[in-house]
């Protein structure tokens, strides 16, 4: 028996039987179907989360006051006082692997324009400000070195802050006060959306911080200082150099704890995308428990197949079938149903993604590795379930077979 009327003897054994044919083909079709769509889920979030954390900075490094201990109790960090415009001075004369840096000094209040009102933070910052955030502008210009030194009560603001503000019209050259405090607007941003984290980053005011430190909080500490890497590639070492310039400038000596912590965009990536791809595989893990499912359900139809075909099976061997021509019969048709459940399995994954994507709005990446994978799954599956029932067909004993009733 040839190779070609092995694969003719298993399809028309298929199609003889259809609906038991569709009813185990079940378990490989919605095994496979579940691991395309979770794994285009899983991928899906990983590019959104990649995405939105370049949208805040991709090379974004941020220094912070760390959580110090007084008498036995840690601090919390964001009432330390720790870091100063002596610090930023320093990273900023020192460090060789950054790009841009500025201080940040932060405040939430109301935001007060003609009629309108709304509650919104101020951040003050240095120019260079836009190009760590790789942020631009929309109308007019974000304000100069000459106004962080004079103290200007100047400011551009977020596209939310402008729709809730000044509605359907140019706010440029017009003035809001933020806690009775006045300010000209100069710009405005152009829009960002949400962040990672669910944050509208367009409601916003972007100030001097000399404006921000001086004439709203009445504050000379930073509460933290944003810089960017020369590159991604360059990111861990800036983050080296900047926490060694702050060890020195704070005093601190080998072995004592930090009182700032200095983060990077890549390891919030990092992390992020870690925890992202654990629960892909654990999602993957379930929806394989399918695909073994449907496997032993092959498994048990192609056993009570060759029960049903034993005399089949005697009178092939009477005539001349080897064992081996029987094995590879009833394992090819194995093989077929599975990879044809794999088939169908692809395509309803395929659908089963754009529906997620089209009505639950959720980010989704479909790859052709993981139809690849599923097909490879689908052919192993098949010839590993169905090698018990096809070798029990070829130890048939012929005279027996030809007996059975």
């Amino acid at each position: 028996m040839n190779i070609v009327n092995l694969f003719k003897i298993a399809w028309k054994a298929i199609l003889l039987n259809k609906t038991r044919t569709f009813l185990t083909m079940l378990g490989i079709i919605i095994g496979v179907a579940s691991v395309i769509a979770m794994l285009a889920i899983g991928e899906g979030s990983k590019e959104s989360i990649r995405k939105n954390i370049s949208s805040m900075g991709a090379n974004l490094i941020t220094i912070r006051p760390g959580a110090g201990m007084m008498g036995g109790v840690r601090s919390d960090p964001s009432a330390m006082q720790t870091l100063t415009l002596v610090d930023y001075t320093s990273i900023k004369n020192n460090a060789h692997y950054i790009k841009n840096i500025s201080p940040l000094v932060n405040g939430s209040g109301q935001t007060i324009a003609c009629a309108n009102n709304w509650p919104t933070s101020i951040y003050g910052v240095d120019p260079e400000y836009l190009n760590i955030r790789d942020w631009g502008i929309q109308e007019g210009s974000i304000f100069t070195e000459d106004d962080v030194e004079s103290y200007a009560k100047v400011c551009v603001i977020g596209k939310t802050v402008q729709e809730n503000l000044f509605p359907n019209e140019n706010p440029v050259g017009k003035m809001l006060r933020f806690k009775k405090i006045p300010f000209k607007i100069i710009g405005v941003l152009k829009e960002k959306g949400e962040n990672t984290f669910g944050q509208d980053q367009d409601d916003i005011i972007l100030a001097p911080y000399t404006a921000v430190q001086k004439r709203i909080l009445a504050q000379t500490y930073l509460q933290s200082i944003v810089a960017s890497s020369i590159s991604e590639d360059d990111s861990e070492k800036a983050v080296d150099e900047i926490t060694q310039i702050m060890k020195e400038q704070h005093n601190i000596k080998e072995g004592d704890d930090n009182d700032f912590n200095v983060s990077s965009q890549q390891e919030i990536m990092s992390t992020l995308s870690s925890t992202s791809e654990m629960l892909t595989v654990l999602l993957v893990a379930i929806a394989g428990i399918s695909l073994v499912v449907g496997g032993i359900g092959i498994m048990n139809i192609m056993y009570v197949s060759v029960k049903e075909r034993t005399r089949e099976i005697g009178l092939r061997m009477a005539i001349g079938a080897k064992s081996s021509d029987i094995l590879l019969q009833f394992l090819i048709e194995s093989v077929m149903i599975s990879i044809t459940g794999g088939i169908i399995g692809v395509l309803m994954g395929l659908g089963a993604t754009a529906a997620i994507s089209k009505f639950a709005n959720w980010p989704v990446s479909i790859t052709v590795s993981s139809m690849i994978i599923s097909f490879a799954v689908c052919t192993v599956t098949g010839i590993f379930f169905g090698w018990y029932p096809a070798r029990k067909a070829a130890q048939s004993d012929p005279i027996s077979a030809l007996r059975y009733e």
